[in-house]
């Protein structure tokens, strides 16, 4: 069994910050695989040589991006479930910013439509495994107000596998952006089964 995927990175300079949001942009414009350091140089208005020493390679490039996009989801997911009183609330600000976050990336979007066969590898098997409880690890704390560690992780992954569900498969009655189907859904197939402890708000 694979180790959970690391998705931590340190913060980028200035220079690379900008690199990686050009890598965006030219990838929600042709794609993961046309897009080249060359193409990113031109859309970040610096030179090749200055693409490499930020990141001597494409790989590198995309790892840094996946990183930094991964904190960002987290920590928009974190702060919406924050400004929340109660548990369900939480969980359903969970699901509906990270829906809204995902939906509305460019990079993601022209993948998901037209790449999708290099999004595949990691919805299967191990990899899904890995990608799971990577999205487990950075949801569970949005819910550690209300639950312990453990509850808090199980909820996680519990969250992630509804969202990624329905983001792949849409369904024509129940739209996982919605809120209000959000809520109805998590009133009777979830809070029944996390809020155990007295005290805990539904």
């Amino acid at each position: 069994m694979s180790q959970a995927m690391d998705f931590s990175a340190e913060l980028l300079s200035p220079q690379a910050t900008r690199i990686v949001d050009a890598a965006v942009i030219c990838i929600g414009r042709v794609g993961l695989a046309k897009t080249t350091l060359d193409d990113v140089a031109r859309e970040a208005g610096c030179a090749r040589a200055t693409v490499y020493r930020c990141f001597p390679n494409k790989q590198q490039l995309l790892s840094a991006l996946v990183a930094r996009e991964v904190g960002s989801l987290r920590d928009a997911v974190v702060g919406a479930a924050a400004s929340t009183d109660t548990l369900g609330d939480a969980i359903t600000a969970v699901i509906t910013t990270a829906v809204g976050v995902l939906r509305g990336h460019v990079a993601l979007a022209f993948v998901s439509a037209h790449e999708p066969e290099l999004l595949l590898p990691f919805l299967a098997f191990e990899q899904e495994d890995a990608v799971l409880r990577t999205a487990s690890a950075l949801v569970a704390p949005a819910f550690a107000r209300f639950l312990n560690d453990v509850d808090a992780t199980r909820l996680g992954e519990w969250v992630a596998r509804i969202a990624l569900s329905y983001l792949c498969s849409p369904s024509e009655s129940f739209d996982i952006g919605d809120a209000a189907h959000v809520r109805a859904l998590v009133d009777d197939f979830v809070l029944p089964g996390f809020v155990k402890s007295e005290g805990v708000s539904r």
